[in-house]
This record gives structure tokens, sequence and C-alpha cells, in this order.
């Protein structure tokens, strides 16, 4: 699949801001399914400072700094990409998660020894005993690593509400654990909180889904918005995305932006701003299929 995306991140201040220094990550990166066949980021007003970086999980990141008085601050990326799906192991033939769990803490492998990092928490991912709790239903003895985590993906969409007013950026895992509500972020990061609980590597995944759903079928949540998911580390085979929202393993109709622990490490933008008074924020996301 061919397609351009756009997101558009606009904030208005009440009083102008004399200086906004940012982060995003924006730009969609290469895999072995996804081609990055174009992408730019305009921003409004010219910044006076910009550096694009490649940070330390491989996600292409940019840096700017607008350092006169603005009342607005418009920051467009538009990308081009060529996405194609990926085959899945099968389920069965997957190590049992408790194989897995010995050999990432044990194996020399490159590979392994690299997945071993997204094993423990993070600053925003706890393991605490209660997604221990909820998460071991999926983790019997002897089941497939596959098999455990796409049942967490499952249980996740069944038991759990998506409801955009019921969490913020900064809600825990535990609070949406109880509350049985939140969106794609909260949805990720418990996904990612049961199987590293578990002694398995997971991270998050951040990307869009295709706003148009395909014909006779009900649009997508997350469709005209940033959307989240988790990626299960599998033996012999790499990761596997996981996207308990909608109960799918993605596929070319997802567009991957970027990865890392948790969603601190790939916010779509974060920064500073000196002045400004009181802000509203917009965002709005088009993902078109080209012909």
């Amino acid at each position: 699949m061919k397609y351009r995306v756009t997101h558009t991140t606009a904030y208005a201040y009440s009083i102008p801001a004399s200086l906004s220094q940012n982060e995003v990550f924006l730009t969609p990166r290469n895999t072995p399914n996804q081609n990055v066949l174009s992408s730019e980021l305009r921003i409004v007003p010219t910044p006076q400072y910009m550096h694009r970086r490649v940070d330390y999980f491989g996600n292409t990141g940019h840096l700017f700094m607008v350092q006169h008085p603005h009342e607005n601050l418009r920051i467009t990326a538009i990308s081009q990409v060529d996405t194609s799906p990926l085959p899945l192991p099968e389920k069965q033939k997957t190590l049992p998660w408790e194989q897995v769990v010995e050999r990432l803490h044990t194996s020399a492998l490159e590979q392994d020894v690299m997945a071993c990092q997204y094993c423990f928490a993070s600053p925003m991912i706890q393991l605490q005993d209660d997604v221990f709790q909820y998460a071991a239903r999926s983790f019997v003895p002897g089941v497939p690593i596959l098999e455990a985590a796409l049942d967490i993906m499952q249980r996740i969409y069944a038991d759990f509400e998506y409801d955009k007013d019921a969490s913020t950026v900064d809600t825990s895992v535990s609070e949406v654990l109880g509350h049985r509500k939140g969106v794609c972020q909260d949805f990720a990061h418990l996904g990612i909180s049961c199987l590293r609980s578990h002694g398995l590597a997971a991270r998050y995944v951040s990307g869009y889904l295709e706003t148009i759903p395909p014909q006779g079928q009900p649009k997508l949540v997350g469709a005209d918005a940033s959307h989240a998911w988790f990626a299960v580390y599998i033996p012999d085979h790499g990761w596997v995305d996981c996207d308990p929202t909608n109960n799918m393993v993605p596929n070319d109709t997802y567009v991957t932006v970027a990865w890392g622990r948790d969603y601190s490490d790939v916010a779509p933008a974060k920064g500073v701003v000196t002045g400004g008074g009181v802000h509203d924020l917009t965002v709005q996301v088009d993902v078109a299929r080209l012909l």
C-alpha cells in the first residue's frame, strides 16, 4: 500500500510567546515492511534553529527553536510511505514463553541482547503485582510466546473500554487497569507491562492507521489520529506487532513512525515555551491511500 500521511500540530497562544523549543518524532521509519518514499517537515513561523537527529532507537527526530515573538505555532509533517504485510510465524512453532525469558537473559546473540533492554521498567512502565496477576491467565506453563502475546492483546480489547476522556498522557498503567478505560497509548502500555512483568521483551510503537476503512467495514478506532500499539520479541523471528485497541496484528494499513520503551521516548511533539499565556492545541491527521 502507498500512503500520504499529513500530521499537523497547531498551538494558539493567548499572548505572544517569546521563545519555544520543541522536539518532534513525526518522520516514519524504514522497516522490513515499510519504505519511506519522502518526508518533509514544515514549521510556521520559520525556526531560527533546527537539527535532525537519529536517536538511540533509530528513530528520526527534529529539534527546533523559534526565538522571536509568535502567537501561533504550526508543525506539519508530510510523508509518503509504501507498506507491505509481514508474514507471522505459526503460533505453535514459537518457543514456550518460559524458554524465551531464559534465552533473553542468557543469550549472547546480538538480536537477543538488543531485545533484552525492553524487558525492564521504564519511565511509564512499572512492573507491578496487579499487572502481573492480570496477565497470569495468559502465561500458563508451556504456552508458546506468540499465543500468549495474542491472548493478552485480545483480552485487553475485550476487557477495556475505549474512552478518550478517561486518561491523560500521564495516566499510569495501574490506573488504567483499575478503571478499565483508556486510549491506544494506555492499552499499549498495559500490554507492554503484562509482557515485561513476566520477563519478556516488549516495546512501544507509534504510528497511524489508514483513515478510510475497507468497503463495507467499520472505521477502525484510532483513525484520523496518532495511534500506538505494542510489539513483542519472538526469538528466531523478530518483533511482532499487536494492536490491543483494535484486536489486530498490524498489517499494511498501518504506518510505523517510531518505537521505544514507552510513550515518553517517542512522543510526537514535546517542548517548552517562554510566555504564551494559555494555549489551545489542535492535532489533525490524514492518512490517504495513493492510487
